[in-house]
């Protein structure tokens, strides 16, 4: 549980961002593999609903534009949600500045896995079910978190970043210095840059494999044990300000 503390505290640094967007990586891998085998779509897969838009728009296929549409927005609000929490947070100083937007995603989740089924069955103004909304929703929150925390380097919800890292890690080590490699402009791969990317990815598959597998077995209450894990990372920080909100509020 200490060591937990530290990764959605706000005090960050290399290894707990890395940490952090492993765990996340896994949990975005499964519930985006999980929601391929219930609607037939990618929720955290902004390009192809970028794309979607721009050819419902071409063809007049309105039922297109709307999903595009649906799916763009809410995981903007996601993003945005998140933003707000941890800005948030950090101005009332808060230890577990980063776990508030991760709280949000577990409460959404839990819902989602128990009754999941149901929300297949509620209409939007989007064409799509509420389901769609809501998983974009929670890739964006997700996605947002990740991007806080490391400024940008770590991305959890889609690989393409992630991959096109690895490739340029990857021409770097092919790269030839000649004989003098001790140059100044000699090219040298970044090693932690590369098991980075590798172990994202990496963790990725491996959530998307899992949560195949649940969603194809067990169904939509496989996604509880995923809710249980963003608690589990989230709450440890949150419970050390609980005395600091009651002595300001008493004060």
């Amino acid at each position: 549980m200490r060591r937990l503390r530290f990764l959605t505290n706000r005090h960050r640094a290399p290894s707990t961002n890395t940490a952090l967007g492993l765990l996340l990586a896994f949990n975005a891998g499964a519930v985006n593999a999980g929601g391929f085998l219930v609607l037939h779509m990618y929720t955290s897969h902004m390009t192809g609903f970028a794309s979607q838009l721009a050819d419902g728009m071409v063809l007049g296929n309105v039922t297109l534009l709307l999903n595009a549409l649906g799916a763009i927005l809410a995981f903007l609000s996601g993003a945005a949600v998140c933003a707000v929490l941890v800005n948030w947070g950090r101005q009332h100083r808060m230890h577990g500045v980063y776990a508030l937007p991760l709280v949000l995603e577990a409460a959404l989740m839990f819902p989602f896995g128990l009754m999941g089924a149901i929300t297949l069955t509620w209409a939007t103004p989007f064409a799509v079910p509420l389901t769609v909304l809501l998983l974009s929703f929670i890739m964006g929150l997700q996605n947002a978190v990740a991007s806080k925390t490391s400024r940008g380097s770590i991305r959890t919800t889609h690989m393409t970043g992630n991959i096109t890292d690895m490739g340029i890690e990857i021409g770097k080590m092919l790269y030839w210095n000649g004989r003098d490699k001790s140059a100044p402009l000699a090219v040298r791969h970044d090693r932690t840059r590369m098991r980075r990317a590798v172990g994202l990815v990496g963790m990725f598959v491996l959530g998307g494999a899992m949560g195949a597998l649940g969603f194809k077995y067990v169904g939509f209450v496989c996604v509880v044990p995923l809710a249980a894990l963003l608690l589990a990372l989230s709450i440890p920080p949150l419970l050390r300000d609980i005395p600091r909100r009651r002595v300001a509020s008493s004060s």
